[in-house]
């Protein structure tokens, strides 16, 4: 699929496209078995955090195809793109999104994700530890960072002109 797509920044404290981003988390955590934050833990971070929707031009408020929700700090907290438009570079964008803003880019991913790893990892992120038990199932996840050496040269690798 080969689309355009907007990214549209929502200011912390701001709930616009929360629902959306909620269903669309809900819809990867069934389809993936990733993602799996409690209503709560997620509305609390998302307006707490930087948002930036990935949404086709004309948006009307009916669908949101992918999303990042970043800390101050450039922490990651959520990161999703709908199963149909990926390969498509849109987590990449939504990655360099986040990266035009803060000095680091950080997340964590679950130990044993491999896609989304790889996904990282192609980057250029770095893990830096594991973290045993960080989920509420107890699962394992890996503490990512974006290489300090080249976050300039590795965001332009993404948009042209950075």
């Amino acid at each position: 699929m080969s689309v355009t797509v907007d990214i549209r920044a929502i200011e912390t404290g701001d709930d616009t496209c929360v629902e959306e981003a909620w269903r669309l988390k809900e819809r990867i955590r069934r389809e993936d078995g990733v993602l799996k934050q409690r209503r709560g833990f997620f509305t609390d971070a998302y307006r707490r955090s930087k948002v930036y929707a990935l949404v086709e031009p004309g948006y009307d408020g009916d669908d949101v195809v992918g999303f990042a929700a970043a800390r101050r700090d450039g922490y990651i907290l959520f990161l999703a793109v709908a199963p149909e438009y990926r390969g498509e570079g849109f987590g990449r964008r939504l990655v360099a999104a986040v990266a035009e803003e803060h000095n680091s880019v950080t997340c964590h991913a679950r130990a044993t994700n491999e896609s989304a790893l790889a996904f990282y990892r192609h980057l250029g992120f770095e893990v830096e530890r594991r973290v045993k038990g960080y989920y509420e199932d107890n699962g394992d996840a890996l503490y990512l960072r974006l290489g300090d050496g080249g976050l300039r040269s590795t965001l332009s690798r993404f948009v042209p002109g950075a």
